[in-house]
């Protein structure tokens, strides 16, 4: 008897991408535009949980979670039956116009739960971009001050002022200037990087904001010193500049925290959401202190953020995150970097295994410097064996799987990880351990 999908192992019955999978990427390739990265053929049919079965019957164990969105697990039946209760309600009314309950409670649970004393107000969006736009626009309008700084390798989306505060990937700008003016980079974990720029491009009386993630995402989940959240913190305070904390990728429970600042007792002036919010469906959102949100009546709208279908969703994901999931981030993260320590400790081209929950990172390095093809081939024969990983960073494999993840599926995964890097280590000796 098959086991449902969510209760599956990974199997791979026909070597992908199969004949069905092969259609739709022909299909993909006549249509679709070039800027998408796709890193191996993976035609997706459902997904339950951890679980990932594509067009030609694949299953997968999925340590993505569709790039760090799912954060209760594919089609969670909770969410889903949140999503259909609402749909057959209402769908749309544009709530920057009018009034639904939706919108209004989850800006209220919102409010709530994101960190320090004052009171809250929340903006909607449809995606981690526009928050940052949002947010961006925000700390201007409010201190009516020019520059902004953020973070080199750090990502904050593709628009224009996204963009403009990345510090990933030339290619994410080549061709594309001239990007938003007076937007400064220091180096992350570095606060004397910060005060360098104070004495040279960047006077901090102009300064309207720093945006930071918690924990750099694309960058290479790169967890800061335990010094250096708290010290942007005095920075901001000591020169009246807005700190704004990009949580976009490590909010909604994926540290074990609601909120990655936690885990050093910061409090960010604005914070910036979307990806676990609502659990797959398109939904963004800045908290910001009540005395920050002070733009008027028809200063920044948005036909669909806080859409009531997604509101619900996220009113679902975030209750199940809070009562089950984030505990068992905990659990389950620890468990996982510890495995992951464990067998990279045999292999000479791995640097580090580091993280916060379930958002870890595990560096690959070729003589000391970094190896992206090193990293490139972990991912691409974990797929090969069925398991979905991500690269981030110069060098780095990424792990955010949902979390709901069991015990079961670290197993899984840790033993297709160990199986690769074996595999990895006897090719470079020149020979295939599987011989």
């Amino acid at each position: 008897m098959k086991l449902a999908l969510h209760k599956a192992e990974p199997m791979i019955v026909i070597a992908p991408p199969g004949p069905r999978a092969t259609e739709w990427l022909e299909r993909d390739q006549a249509v679709m535009s070039p800027s998408y990265t796709r890193m191996y053929p993976l035609v997706v049919r459902r997904g339950r949980g951890a679980m990932i079965e594509d067009v030609d019957g694949n299953r997968f164990l999925d340590f993505t979670a569709g790039i760090a969105v799912t954060a209760v697990g594919h089609c969670h039946p909770q969410v889903v039956r949140a999503v259909r209760r609402q749909s057959g309600r209402l769908i749309h009314m544009s709530g920057t116009d009018f009034y639904y309950a939706p919108q209004v409670e989850l800006a209220e649970k919102l409010a709530s739960l994101a960190p320090g004393d004052e009171p809250k107000r929340v903006f909607f969006t449809n995606s981690g971009a526009e928050a940052i736009e949002a947010a961006l626009k925000l700390a201007r309008h409010h201190t009516k001050r020019p520059r902004a700084m953020a973070f080199l390798n750090a990502f904050h989306g593709r628009t224009y002022g996204a963009l403009s505060l990345s510090g990933s990937k030339t290619i994410q700008r080549r061709g594309f200037s001239p990007l938003v003016p007076e937007i400064h980079h220091a180096k992350y974990g570095d606060l004397s990087s910060v005060h360098a720029l104070f004495k040279t491009t960047c006077p901090p009386d102009e300064l309207a904001a720093i945006f930071v993630e918690p924990i750099q995402g694309e960058g290479g989940y790169v967890v800061p010193p335990d010094d250096f959240l708290p010290g942007l913190r005095e920075i901001c305070d000591r020169h009246g500049v807005l700190l704004v904390f990009d949580e976009v990728q490590s909010g909604i429970g994926r540290t074990g925290e609601m909120f990655a600042s936690e885990h050093w007792g910061v409090a960010g002036d604005v914070v910036c959401l979307a990806k676990g919010l609502a659990n797959g469906l398109p939904l963004g959102a800045i908290i910001a202190r009540e005395s920050v949100m002070d733009w008027p009546s028809g200063s920044h709208a948005s036909t669909f953020g806080g859409n009531p279908v997604a509101c619900a969703a996220a009113i679902e994901t975030i209750k199940l995150v809070e009562t089950r999931y984030r505990r068992n981030a905990v659990k389950r993260g620890n468990e996982l970097i510890a495995e992951l320590k464990r067998i990279s400790s045999r292999f000479d081209f791995i640097r580090e295994v580091r993280g916060k929950g379930l958002m870890i990172g595990m560096e690959t390095t070729d003589r000391g410097e970094p190896a992206p093809a090193i990293r490139d081939r972990i991912v691409a024969e974990a797929f090969e064996r069925g398991l979905l990983l991500l690269p981030c960073g110069p060098s780095t494999v990424r792990f955010c799987p949902p979390l709901c993840l069991s015990r079961r599926q670290v197993e899984i995964g840790v033993d297709i990880v160990s199986d690769v890097l074996e595999a990895i280590r006897a090719a470079r000796l020149g020979f295939d351990s599987r011989n």
